[in-house]
């Protein structure tokens, strides 16, 4: 009985973290390390069907080899995330709607910048010109 059931859920992880490719607000990566986990556990084929696939290799193997996400991929993250929440809280003008918005784009940004680490090719802060007072 406890095949079935990890099998089960390891469909929905799937299924909803192929859903987090095209919706930003979505946990990708987590959700298909999740299914990846489930599957290894109730069915090697599926197992193995999950590891060939495209969402798979371009969302959980940079992560898992590289220990995070790189910096443009996280500024890409953000910059379509908060273009659809800016654009969801333009049709829908409502303080509950915005609060909420509100809510998931500070939790987005906390993840990006502090819990998610940077991985690649971290910009550098700019030099700073010494001054006459140095």
């Amino acid at each position: 009985m406890k095949r079935p059931v990890l099998l089960a859920c390891a469909w929905i992880c799937c299924a909803v973290g192929f859903v987090g490719v095209v919706i930003p607000v979505m946990p990708t990566t987590p959700l298909i390390l999740l299914a990846t986990f489930l599957f290894a556990k109730s069915s090697p084929r599926c197992h193995a069907w999950i590891r060939k696939t495209r969402v798979y290799r371009s969302y959980v193997e940079p992560f898992k080899e590289q220990g995070g996400i790189p910096f443009r991929r996280k500024l890409h993250i953000l910059g379509v995330s908060f273009t659809v929440m800016g654009l969801s809280a333009i049709l829908a003008p409502h303080p509950v709607v915005w609060a909420v918005l509100g809510a998931v784009a500070a939790f987005l940004l906390w993840l990006m910048a502090w819990r998610i680490p940077t991985v690649g090719n971290i910009p550098a802060a700019a030099p700073r010109k010494a001054s006459e007072d140095d």
